[in-house]
């Protein structure tokens, strides 16, 4: 049985409101006060943002920037999740701020409503414990790997589409661990593919955005093994995941020229 702790940090509201992570011994107290403690970025609020910033906001990561430059249409409303017919208009960073406050008042939520650029990365990467990209561009994943990588920042990568989709945790902290553009060399040809044209299982992406909350949280908040150096694959229509494992190429573009062998 767990014994009784009480912390010094956090208040009874706190304690009550996180008690289920609390009983958790791969958590506790010490894991919970690191999350109240740390800063994740979120890159995108649209199908994967939303579930990563309500399940950040809600397990009570600290603080929580959020950037996108979108506004919120009828069409994100079948799987956005964070966004509602009311907030119709009004930018995704906002919308999806106002969820995160319903559900988690304590969360400090700074909405950047700007296009994820190479400065702005640089500025807001540098801020923060863990990034989380949650984009559908390939020049944007590009951009935000090669700040996480110059600031030896851990990042947590999802992607779907139609009934398929993808999750990697790149941290080049470890030793001979890969960064995204090992994988995906920036001078790929790769063909940017859209919901919008492809069309996309609305449960899907709350799927892989719990998944990449998931592992952004053992990140911060335990010490559990994460999935660094492996790709995960889900594949919607079968309900199975299949795993690659991704080895370091130390010719890579951004990080072969930056990190260690």
């Amino acid at each position: 049985m767990r014994a009784v702790l009480t912390s010094d940090l956090m208040n009874d509201d706190q304690l009550l409101r996180y008690s289920r992570h609390i009983l958790l011994d791969e958590i506790g107290i010490e894991g919970q006060q690191k999350l109240l403690d740390s800063t994740a970025l979120v890159i995108g609020a649209g199908g994967l943002g939303s579930p990563v910033a309500l399940y950040l906001g809600s397990a009570g990561i600290g603080r929580l920037i959020l950037v996108d430059h979108d506004r919120v249409e009828l069409t994100n409303l079948q799987r956005q999740i964070a966004h509602a017919s009311s907030r119709i208009g009004q930018p995704k960073v906002e919308s999806a701020a106002q969820a995160v406050a319903m559900l988690n008042p304590g969360v400090k939520v700074r909405a950047v409503n700007h296009k994820a650029d190479a400065a702005l990365l640089d500025e807001l990467v540098r801020q923060a414990d863990v990034v989380l990209d949650c984009t559908d561009n390939f020049a944007t994943r590009q951009l935000v790997n090669k700040a996480c990588v110059h600031h030896r920042k851990p990042l947590v990568s999802g992607a779907a589409i139609g009934f398929d989709g993808q999750l990697a945790v790149y941290d080049t902290r470890q030793p001979g661990a890969p960064c995204y553009a090992c994988l995906f060399p920036p001078d790929a040809p790769v063909e940017d593919v859209a919901c919008s044209t492809m069309g996309v299982f609305a449960p899907l992406v709350g799927i892989m955005g719990a998944s990449q909350a998931a592992e952004a949280l053992k990140l911060l908040g335990t010490e559990l093994p994460g999935i660094a150096g492996r790709l995960l694959m889900f594949d919607a229509r079968r309900t199975e995941w299949s795993s690659l494992t991704l080895a370091r190429d130390v010719a890579c573009q951004v990080c072969g020229v930056t990190m260690p062998p």
